[in-house]
């Protein structure tokens, strides 16, 4: 299904004179008509009379022409089932009457920025999209389609990574509609029908990489071993996603402008303990770097009292003393130092 866009002129101030104009001569026909039965002319009166009465029970049909479009919304027309074209200029039209818009999500609700209202106006009296009149407490579907950017945030998901670690993620899917046609005609529900391919998108990514970088673990394809991390790589991913996403929804007529993480946690039952793994790597690491310069400065401590000359140590004494600077800066604790008032041996 190709989208038609209608150049339709915007005609609708004129239409709408126009169609006044004609109810308030089928009026004045109708009261002539009265006039001319009680006037002596009862046949030709008649015929006003009829004419009259039945331009004015018609009259109305010419209003349901009437569309008005905002800035940036759309209008897909069909008439009698066939698809007639796309109004998506913003404008106060005339078309056919007997044309009617069609948008199966105008009621669909997501959880997204407000582009929708549960497929409502406003209780006033006004025209709807399909031309009909709606009063006070009353509603009409509003079957206009937006083409703004829209935001959809799924809700958080529960998803093992490659490790079967359990992990919480949300994202958020900036997104618009960019065929009509496709959107309406291609799928039963564009809306309905994007939540649920960006639920399979994230699933399918997602169970790529690992919550933090681990050994071994290839998350491109190409064979080898990479860094590549839910965690440190958030962009990476979530182009991977958006990209997963757009080839889903090709063929409904949209665009996936953006996708970004929103959240991402590990899942409340092993959180603990991955806190627990966390803090004993930092732990560790924290280690290696005070050892590495603890060995650099009793390296250095060594070297400084042989060129200088001060003393001479042998191995025994050297060992010794690599062993009490080590304790020394290497120790949770401040050294309690032994001063020693004889002699070294």
């Amino acid at each position: 299904m190709e989208e038609k866009v209608l150049s339709v002129k915007k005609n609708g101030f004129k239409a709408l004179f126009l169609t006044i104009l004609m109810l308030v001569a089928f009026v004045v026909i109708f009261v002539l008509g009265v006039g001319m039965t009680e006037g002596g002319v009862p046949a030709l009166g008649w015929v006003f009379v009829a004419v009259g009465f039945v331009g004015m029970l018609l009259g109305w049909i010419p209003f349901l022409g009437l569309k008005v479009l905002k800035p940036q919304e759309a209008l897909v027309l069909t008439l009698f089932g066939k698809y007639v074209g796309t109004l998506k200029n913003d404008g106060f039209y005339w078309v056919n009457p007997f044309c009617t818009s069609f948008n199966p999500a105008a009621k669909t609700k997501l959880n997204q920025s407000g582009d929708v209202n549960g497929g409502k106006t406003p209780p006033a009296v006004v025209f709807g999209a399909n031309g009909a009149v709606a009063g006070e407490g009353m509603t009409v579907p509003n079957n206009k389609i937006s083409l703004k950017i829209m935001t959809l945030n799924n809700s958080r998901q529960k998803i093992n990574d490659c490790l079967g670690n359990p992990v919480e993620i949300g994202i958020a899917v900036m997104w618009k509609v960019v065929d009509t046609a496709k959107a309406v005609f291609n799928v039963d529900n564009y809306k309905e029908y994007l939540s649920l391919q960006c639920d399979s998108a994230v699933r399918n990514i997602v169970r790529i990489y690992p919550y933090d970088v681990a050994e071994n673990v290839d998350t491109t394809g190409d064979g080898m071993a990479d860094e590549g991390s839910l965690r440190g790589s958030s962009e990476i991913v979530a182009e991977r996603i958006r990209q997963e996403i757009q080839q889903k929804v090709v063929d409904a007529g949209l665009e996936i402008i953006e996708a970004r993480i929103t959240y991402l946690a590990y899942a409340p039952e092993i959180a603990a303990v991955m806190l627990q793994r966390q803090q004993a790597r930092a732990i560790i690491d924290a280690r290696k770097m005070i050892v590495d310069g603890a060995v650099g400065m009793v390296e250095m401590a060594l070297d400084r009292l042989e060129k200088g000359g001060m003393v001479s140590l042998d191995d025994e004494r050297k060992a010794a003393m690599v062993s009490n600077l080590l304790v020394v800066l290497c120790g949770n604790h401040d050294a309690q130092p032994v001063v020693n008032s004889g002699t070294l041996y």
